[in-house]
């Protein structure tokens, strides 16, 4: 194999403990559902024994206990409770790090100690789920089965199904070899043998068919009881097994529809490592590099067939591109899902009564933004639990529910993805925050500042207005770090809150950090790209209005007044502007700004390569590329220009 079996294991191990989780948070709003149970508990018993199987024994027994104690729920000897719950939780992170072989063995017996006392508390207290009319008692079972040929192969371990057929009871197991072809025919990896055993004890059907949970679908079974102990007056044994039959067979056959239709779905996917996703993007922008130098060379000659080819290139590398796009788009579901066990956390540290409410869950992202965005969303909203919900008693006396409320909503709005975090709590203390930054010496006492610039103070490194500190906040470490992620990712953050009413932070995030659409411009000599999702319009600039506004640097534009830069000044061109030079008005946010430069070349697409080291911290630019003709061309950075072209005299001015 190609691929290290244990790295294998870990993602699959990894997607288990995720489905576990989010199947615990779902049962736990939902303490009587059945099919949640059943879910945990196969998703514990899968990694039981994949663990087993790959010698992560010490997880394999761990899991163990969870799993048996969810069996019991699953049969009615237990209740579902939200402290047995909880303590499974506990268990997945104790879980989790006994995949990654860093797990302590004290906090696994403290966990499982745990886990002993909340089972107790399940099964003696309150009353458990009616449990089913009792069927006729069984005294055994006579199995007869045999393996597909390529069980082995995919995972299956034939000694731990013998195992586990033994702990159900007495058994007895002869091995049948009449299938086994002679040695020469052989094939060393296929399972040729079948068994035939005989169980005694009071062991249910069901109890056997867990067993063969998930080979079932292909493998072939018989199960017949050796004899069964009349329960009723007048029941007849033998119209009684029939009748079972009779009904079990058809409820059989869609349950193994439904998993082969399950399976026929889970293989037409493709399990692919993510940085190979990565090279092939490189690939693909290398491609689209090419191909622009390509179709340039093609349009400056007279060669028709040439031409031609490079148009034919460029629509198979335009289609490429798009389906490269989609290959690594992820839906943000995979991001909201995560911070169902965060809110629960928080609501256990902090006391409060906190509800997470998430739309737009099927708004895809490109997997990169995704992984980066985890971080700032847990800081912003770890503060507005903190900071923002109040306390139960304290909303219900301002008249709000006794539940705060997390929202969590994504939607896409061109080349941008917008994700939205909403509290319904006291809202940003606005006297305090401009005293805070007074005393910090950010602002000056007295000063008029906007309202998005006093909002934005929050984002200034060791900036903080909670009371006292805890173990959530309170340090001002975390919102500069969640401006600094933002804005490495071309983003944007726009802050909105009404005292009494809660806050709205919304991050403003490019769909894809790979290839993106661009304005090519030149500012004297030199060529620069602006993100065309952040382009609003184009405007001429006369010598003349370009020498009026020497002053202040500020346009009027429909009513509003615009600060515009020029950027031949900001690049220290040394050349004369253009006759007629052009503003480009771009925006993050509610901040708009101009940017001046000699000529719009046009439409580009920008294949975004990452600077040097020793260019990587220079303001203003959040990249290069390269262009058909092999020269660099930097990407403008425009959060940066917005900041630095709006500056605070001329805030006040577009304030008044």
């Amino acid at each position: 194999m190609s691929e290290d079996p244990t790295a294998a294991f870990r993602i699959e191990a990894g997607e288990l403990l995720e489905q576990v989780e989010q199947g615990l948070l779902d049962l736990r709003d939902n303490l009587s559902d059945m099919g949640l149970v059943n879910a945990v508990f196969r998703g514990l018993h899968t990694l039981k024994g994949s663990g087993a199987m790959f010698g992560f024994d010490a997880l394999a027994g761990f899991t163990h206990h969870c799993e048996t104690a969810f069996d019991r729920v699953r049969k009615g000897d237990v209740r579902a409770t939200p402290d047995l719950v909880d303590v499974i939780l506990s268990a997945g992170d104790h879980m989790r790090a006994l995949v990654e072989g860093d797990a302590p063995e004290a906090t696994g017996q403290a966990i499982l100690s745990r886990l002993a006392a909340a089972v107790d508390a399940a099964a003696g207290g309150g009353s458990a789920p009616a449990p089913a009319p009792a069927a006729p008692a069984k005294k055994g079972w006579k199995l007869s089965f045999r393996l597909p040929a390529d069980a082995m192969a995919n995972g299956t371990n034939p000694l731990a199904l013998l195992d586990e057929l033994r702990a159900l009871g007495e058994t007895t197991i002869v091995a049948r070899t009449d299938a086994v072809p002679p040695l020469a025919d052989l094939v060393p990896n296929h399972c040729l043998i079948g068994w035939d055993c005989t169980l005694i004890g009071d062991i249910s059907h069901d109890a056997i068919e867990d067993v063969f949970l998930f080979v079932m679908d292909d493998m072939e079974i018989t199960i017949e009881p050796l004899a069964v102990e009349d329960a009723g007056a007048d029941a007849d044994p033998v119209a009684q097994v029939a009748v079972e039959a009779a009904v079990a067979a058809p409820v059989a056959a869609n349950d193994q529809q439904d998993r082969r239709a399950a399976t026929r779905t889970q293989g037409e996917h493709v399990r692919v490592p993510a940085e190979r996703l990565d090279e092939l993007m490189d690939r693909v922008g290398e491609l689209v590099i090419a191909q622009s130098r390509l179709s340039q060379l093609a349009h400056h000659g007279n060669d028709l067939s040439l031409r031609s080819v490079s148009e034919e290139i460029e629509r198979l590398a335009g289609e490429m591109r798009d389906t490269m796009m989609v290959l690594r788009m992820v839906p943000v579901s995979t991001l909201f899902g995560r911070f169902r066990r965060l809110i629960l956390d928080l609501a256990n540290e902090t006391g409060k009564a906190i509800e997470l409410v998430t739309e737009g869950e099927t708004t895809e992202v490109d997997k990169t933004v995704i992984e980066r965005l985890f971080d700032p969303l847990v800081h912003i909203i770890r503060n507005s639990c903190d900071h923002g919900l109040e306390k139960a008693e304290d909303r219900i006396a301002a008249g709000k529910p006794a539940s705060g409320l997390i929202r969590l909503s994504a939607h896409q709005a061109g080349g941008e993805v917008l994700i939205t975090i909403t509290d319904d709590g006291r809202g940003i203390d606005r006297e305090r925050v401009r005293a805070k930054a007074e005393a910090n010496g950010l602002i000056q006492p007295g000063q008029v500042v906007s309202e998005d610039e006093l909002l934005g103070m929050i984002f200034h490194p060791g900036f903080s207005t909670a009371a006292q500190v805890t173990n959530l906040s309170g340090r001002g470490v975390g919102m500069d770090v969640v401006k600094r992620t933002i804005e490495s990712l071309r983003g944007s953050i726009d802050v909105k809150s009404v005292a009494g009413q809660g806050s709205t932070i919304t991050l403003r995030i490019p769909l894809t950090l790979a290839i993106i659409e661009g304005l090519l411009v030149r500012v004297g000599e030199g060529r620069y790209v602006i993100p065309l999702a952040a382009v609003e319009e184009c405007l001429e600039l006369s010598l003349e209005e370009d020498l009026r506004s020497r002053g202040r640097s500020i346009i009027t534009l429909r009513e509003r007044l615009i600060p515009f830069l020029r950027l031949r000044d900001l690049f220290v061109t040394g050349t004369k502007p253009d006759t007629y030079q052009k503003i480009v008005v771009v925006g993050t946010g509610a901040e708009r700004v101009g940017l001046v430069v000699d000529q719009i070349i046009g439409n580009h697409q920008t294949v975004i390569k990452a600077m040097s080291p020793l260019h990587r911290n220079v303001a203003s630019f959040a990249g290069a590329t390269i262009l058909g003709d092999g020269s660099v061309a930097l990407i403008l950075d425009i959060a940066q220009l917005v900041a630095l072209g709006q500056p605070r005299e001329e805030r006040r001015i577009a304030a008044a």
